[in-house]
């Protein structure tokens, strides 16, 4: 974070025109601009720790403020030329806006609430939350709309955008009151973000791995179920949404619970929309025995329709495994494998799995054919003997239940083999930490 010094310290300082010449702290020649467009004090601001005589050279080139900018003297290059300001990039904030992922320092309302004396946790969480990435270094926020009031809740319509959890409009599902045991089939209209990945191949469609709809536009997948081997079996065609039975073309049909014999609940028939653009996330490298960054998304030709059995899940609004007690439970659901010998299952399963910290959970991986160094970017679940994601469970959503709402924690990456090892806990990509990366990549 920007040091909160920083603004009030230069506020009473000189000031001078925009391009000035000046003298620099060091007694070079500069001129006076935004310490946004001076890269050496820029990097100074942005270091965690700054020593006394770097805040003292901070001070002694202050030149002013353009807004709530400040403006350093900033010594010339004469070799090089500056380099035009990158173009921003378009993004949304977590109440569905579009913005502009930019510098915190640009973002009016944001610098507004980092400049009280006192910054609350709330005002922290909030710009944490609306990180974004750029090509421009430093801390960049997705700068749209001041947040207003609550919205309504109920008016719900697809969008690209994630919705915003507090119009329910994400995260709620049709099942009440539903156990969730290890391996056991949903309800019908359970878990409605799901989604399957189809590939194809020499005009035969296989169903290889999951998906969760987090937008009316975007599906997040793993980056191992769009880059690597999984390509030799087939080319990510499409997604399908509103599935139940797989084996089963048309609409589902499960017993009504508690009613009266012949009372059926049935789906409609599933949506298959085209993949637009796959978005592999920049870092991940399939031929790395560390699986890091085995995130991505899919882009989907035509917004995908609300109704009772497709509805996107909330991207999470903090990082829960800093406050999920040990007695926590988290849920898997897919299609994926009942057990080893079985490659799939043609009903949608879920299962509970409790939260291991990264430290539990890294003795698993230090063996020498599971030989993993864990880190921030992954979180744990399960170690429970027989309940556990499997095949064909890749790039499917690791959830946390808040109330009655969901939220995406994790995204299936990779475990044991076979599934389902007692004390060896299968290992997902943390969504928070990708929040940034996330909404940077959606468009409108």
């Amino acid at each position: 974070m920007l040091p909160k010094w920083l603004i009030p310290a230069l506020a009473c300082l000189c000031v001078c025109v925009e391009g000035q010449s000046c003298s620099t702290a060091d007694n070079k020649n500069g001129d006076c601009r935004s310490i946004l467009d001076c890269p050496p004090l820029r990097a100074i601001v942005n270091k965690p720790r700054l020593t006394p005589d770097e805040m003292n050279f901070l001070k002694k080139s202050a030149c002013g403020f353009i807004g709530n900018i400040p403006k350093v003297c900033c010594a010339i290059d004469t070799e090089q030329p500056r380099p035009p300001p990158a173009e921003p990039k378009t993004c949304f904030t977590p109440e569905g806006n579009q913005g502009q992922c930019i510098s915190v320092f640009q973002c009016d309302h944001i610098t507004k609430r980092l400049q009280s004396p006192t910054v609350s946790a709330e005002d922290r969480a909030y710009v944490n939350s609306l990180r974004c990435v750029n090509s421009n270094p430093g801390f960049n926020v997705c700068c749209g709309p001041p947040p207003g009031p609550p919205p309504p809740t109920g008016v719900c319509q697809p969008a690209a955008a994630p919705p915003d959890p507090r119009t329910e409009c994400c995260g709620m599902d049709g099942s009440s009151a539903n156990k969730i045991t290890g391996g056991n089939a949903t309800s019908i209209d359970q878990y409605p973000w799901l989604a399957i990945v189809e590939y194809k191949k020499d005009n035969k469609i296989k169903l290889l791995c999951g998906g969760v709809l987090i937008s009316g536009r975007y599906v997040l997948t793993a980056g191992h179920c769009v880059k690597g081997t999984v390509l030799d079996a087939g080319t990510p065609t499409n997604v399908r949404l509103g599935e139940y039975d797989t084996s089963n073309s048309g609409p589902d049909c499960v017993p009504v619970e508690g009613g009266e014999p012949g009372d059926m609940d049935c789906t409609t028939d599933p949506v298959i929309i085209r993949i637009e653009h796959i978005i592999p996330h920049p870092e991940y490298n399939p031929r790395s025995p560390l699986r890091r960054h085995d995130i991505a998304m899919l882009r989907l030709s035509e917004l995908a329709p609300y109704t009772d059995f497709i509805r996107p899940i909330c991207l999470p609004t903090r990082d829960i495994t800093s406050s999920i007690p040990s007695s926590g439970k988290l849920f898997a659901a897919g299609w994926g494998a009942i057990n080893e010998t079985h490659s799939s299952s043609n009903i949608k399963l879920h299962v509970d799995l409790p939260y291991i910290s990264i430290e539990q959970c890294q003795p698993a991986y230090n063996v020498p054919k599971r030989r993993v160094t864990l880190w921030s970017g992954q979180v744990c679940a399960g170690g429970e003997k027989g309940k556990d994601s499997c095949k064909g469970d890749s790039g499917g959503p690791l959830m946390y239940s808040e109330g009655s709402t969901f939220e995406v924690v994790g995204i299936v990456s990779f475990g044991p083999t076979p599934c389902g090892l007692e004390d060896i806990p299968g290992v997902y990509t943390k969504v928070f930490e990708y929040l940034p990366w996330i909404r940077s990549n959606i468009q409108p």
